[in-house]
């Protein structure tokens, strides 16, 4: 019977097997990056085997915190004692790993997204900036009445999380608990400016250059409201830059004066297009992706559409002008 459960009960649960295959989301950010690295690495100080898959390529940018290196290929008739899905909001999200998810009977869920489908045996799920802190809870019950603490390579991966999905703390997500969680991660010896660094400031020129693509292509509709922007293959290929690279761009037409909404529209394959939605606040973009099979937040949420690309824009733009 899978059930809504609580962080202390996933600790006594977790304290009683020896293996884990932990999964993070398709596209990972570095919310689910960090959320699985610190479980591992928590999990493993209490002598617990942990393992780390994604059904997508781990982008090259989190490499400094090594944490590409934690990642390995779903290992083939492997069995683990629980399976546990870090920061994934739906089936989807796992992506083709989902089968492999499910075949365990210990299953755990462990996000932060209102439109979490509640798909596993043991599900917490906590509207919070970032899974890192749900995960930082968690690990904090886990070493309770333990010799062991968080330590720098832990604190590390869990700031990377919470940095990414606030905006270096600069979105309106963030809560007094998020700026105490991440000052304990300082104190625990988290380099806070180093993950900023790397995560905002330092680019390739690649990235530069389809920034500068994506950016030129800027559409503006319905009074103002709703800003848009597209990175089309072509655009890659100009640019010599891969699809992780896009990362942060949509906050730039959120900026815009008058925005309420902002859209951006990946190409991800063959009539296959990656929507990232943001608000300001007065619309709910999680309601909107919902109408795509998507979700999220109520300001950041995302989907997948098929279609051409003109059909695709038409439709994004009839329904957040029904929001608007």
């Amino acid at each position: 019977m899978k059930t809504k459960t609580t962080i202390t009960k996933i600790a006594e649960k977790l304290k009683k097997i020896k293996t884990a295959l932990i999964f993070s989301h398709v596209r990972p950010d570095g919310d689910t990056l960090g959320s699985a690295s610190a479980l591992k690495h928590a999990l493993e100080k209490l002598g617990i085997s942990c393992t780390l898959v994604c059904a997508s390529d781990i982008p090259e940018k989190f490499s400094f915190l090594g944490i590409n290196q934690n990642y390995t290929k779903l290992p083939d008739n492997a069995r683990f004692e629980a399976h546990i899905a870090v920061d994934c909001s739906t089936e989807g999200m796992i992506g083709d790993m989902f089968a492999a998810f499910s075949s365990c009977k210990n299953t755990f869920n462990i996000d932060h997204h209102i439109s979490n489908t509640m798909y596993a045996e043991n599900n917490f799920v906590r509207d919070v900036a970032a899974n890192c802190e749900n995960i930082y809870e968690l690990i904090t019950e886990l070493f309770k009445d333990t010799e062991h603490k968080i330590d720098e390579q832990i604190a590390n991966e869990l700031m990377l999380g919470i940095v990414t999905d606030t905006g270096a703390f600069a979105h309106s997500n963030v809560t007094e608990k998020t700026l105490s969680t991440a000052s304990d991660l300082k104190a625990a010896g988290a380099d806070l400016h180093e993950i900023i660094y790397k995560l905002f400031k330092e680019q390739k020129l690649q990235r530069a250059r389809l920034f500068a693509a994506v950016m030129s292509g800027l559409k503006i509709y319905h009074d103002g409201k709703l800003a848009v922007i597209s990175a089309r293959k072509a655009d890659f290929e100009k640019a010599g830059a891969t699809t992780d690279m896009t990362e942060g761009f949509i906050d730039f037409p959120l900026s815009i004066e008058g925005v309420e909404v902002a859209v951006s529209i990946m190409e991800a394959g063959d009539k296959k297009f990656k929507l990232s939605f943001r608000s300001k606040g007065k619309i709910d973009v999680n309601e909107i992706a919902s109408r795509f099979g998507g979700g999220g937040h109520i300001l950041a949420s995302g989907c997948m559409l098929n279609g051409y690309y003109e059909d695709v824009v038409d439709k994004i733009v009839f329904t957040v002008g029904n929001y608007l």
